[in-house]
């Protein structure tokens, strides 16, 4: 119990552990890797639709084939191409057993990610030119979550990202666990002026393809979902509602629920439970 009071203590967030799954099926690193080339527009895809993008899924394998799509916004396009790029990457550094669940890493996909759209890209807020702005997010109806303030050099958020990494390294959390926890860990902290979110899932990936599991897509059919579960995660800081949709997301776990269990109870089938 200890154990877990310093672990979301440390991550400013906690959540019912009993929801992510005892045991996940393990692959190779290069078949974790296929899968998510193979899926690259899909992926892409999903991860535009949660920032609101308007490329359809057809537009999305049109651009990525290398065809410019008319009728969109430069800014728009960018984004998919920077996530297409930011995938790419991520498979580059699995693959090379380069991925580590670290700042360099982080800042490198980040570089990718949020190019020419953050207010600055690839390094914490506060160690670039802009040390004043501090972001936040908007909440809708609820007002907008503050994080951490912007200092020059990051101090502050320098050192709880080493000690966020410290904890989740250091406790009894497997692969799966460790990499929703540090998607969750990433959005709530804002370590950067823009593309937390976004960001943060390809660590989570990162950290899930190097164990051999495969990685998560959230599909855009459930964008809403996954926004008015953030929501609450940033008003409660209790983040079981979603970690058990970015379970309920897995492909392992998609395969096994039953009818029922697709349109009822989101707990995953044919997984064991802590007890």
């Amino acid at each position: 119990m200890g154990s877990d009071v310093d672990l979301f203590e440390v991550l400013g967030f906690n959540w019912d552990r009993t929801v992510i799954p005892d045991e996940v099926p393990i692959h190779s690193v290069e078949r974790a890797c296929f899968r998510l080339h193979r899926m690259l527009p899909e992926f892409v895809w999903d991860a535009g639709v949660l920032e609101g993008n308007p490329f359809t899924f057809a537009e999305v394998q049109t651009l990525l084939g290398g065809v410019t799509v008319g009728g969109h916004k430069f800014s728009d396009q960018e984004q998919i191409l920077n996530l297409a790029e930011s995938v790419r990457c991520l498979l580059r550094q699995v693959k090379s057993e380069h991925f580590k669940l670290d700042k360099v890493t982080l800042c490198e996909l980040h570089e990718i990610v949020a190019r020419n759209e953050a207010l600055e890209w690839g390094h914490f807020r506060g160690e670039g030119q802009e040390t004043n702005y501090a972001p936040d997010v908007g909440l809708g109806e609820h007002g907008r979550y503050t994080p951490l303030p912007t200092i020059a050099g990051a101090p502050e958020l320098n050192r709880l990202f080493a000690s966020g990494v410290n904890v989740l390294d250091e406790g009894d959390l497997r692969p799966f666990e460790k990499g929703l926890a540090f998607f969750l860990f990433g959005s709530l902290q804002q370590f950067f002026f823009d593309g937390n979110k976004r960001t943060s899932r390809f660590m989570m990936n990162g950290i899930l393809m190097s164990n051999g599991i495969d990685a998560i897509s959230v599909p855009a059919s459930q964008a809403q979902s996954f926004n008015e579960k953030m929501v609450r995660f940033y008003l409660t800081k209790d983040a079981t509602e979603m970690m058990n949709l970015l379970v309920g997301c897995h492909p392992d776990v998609t395969a096994k629920r039953s009818p029922e269990k697709r349109t009822g109870s989101t707990m995953p089938f044919g997984f064991s439970i802590r007890p």
